[in-house]
């Protein structure tokens, strides 16, 4: 089992190995498996990258950021330069339906609404807007709703596992209830958690993921 300060090492390695990350930007503090990220980047998607980088560390239970983001003068947008490029982003992304979605922008965040029918168009509309300029966060409220009862969503899904190389199809235990996946048991990372849950979306019927997912080491599946 790693020690808090091995965990903190891989995380400032992992970080310094990133191509647009300043990792003496970020301050990193470890307790019991929790990752704190402390700091202030000039970008979100800088942000983005760092909190992605974290949660492919092994060890790492959880991770609470801190970071601030604050433009420079030469690269502030307004809301509605904001408004408008979250809109074109949309518009330009064939996998969301941005006839469907509301967008709101106040103090450089972000706020997407609306209604679509697969939760990689949820997914895809965040992806669209966290890297332009000016953006501050992205809060998503995007729901996702089908006409399509639910069909032999288990097996699909644990399908899914089975064919990710990144993912232990044995070890998650995967529940329905109607429009509702439950996914219990044990990944090795947070990135694996997040993956279960972005499959578990991508099946017919599914309308909301409940990730119960625990993150342990390796050492604990013997």
């Amino acid at each position: 089992m790693k020690t808090d300060a091995e965990i903190k090492e891989d995380v400032l390695d992992e970080l310094a190995w990133q191509p647009n990350i300043e990792e003496t930007e970020i301050g990193v503090i470890v307790e019991n498996g929790i990752v704190t990220l402390s700091g202030v980047l000039d970008n979100y998607s800088k942000k983005i990258a760092a909190e992605k980088a974290v949660k492919s560390v092994e060890g790492v239970k959880a991770l609470a950021g801190d970071i601030e983001v604050k433009y420079g003068d030469d690269f502030k947008k307004t809301d509605k330069e904001i408004a408008k490029a979250v809109v074109d982003a949309l518009e330009w992304n064939s996998s969301v339906p941005e006839e469907s979605l509301t967008v709101k922008v106040e103090e450089g965040m972000v706020y997407l609404s609306g209604e679509v029918k697969w939760g990689y168009q949820k997914n895809a509309a965040r992806r669209a807007v966290e890297n332009l300029l000016g953006v501050h966060g992205v809060i998503t409220n995007i729901i996702i709703k089908q006409d399509v009862k639910p069909f032999e969503v288990k097996d699909r899904i644990k399908k899914a596992f089975e064919r990710s190389a990144e993912l232990d199809a044995n070890n998650i235990t995967v529940l329905t209830d109607g429009h509702t996946v439950t996914l219990k048991g044990k990944v090795h990372s947070i990135k694996e958690k997040e993956d279960a849950e972005t499959a578990a979306y991508r099946a017919p019927g599914v309308f909301d993921v409940k990730n119960e997912l625990k993150v342990q080491y390796y050492t604990e599946y013997a």
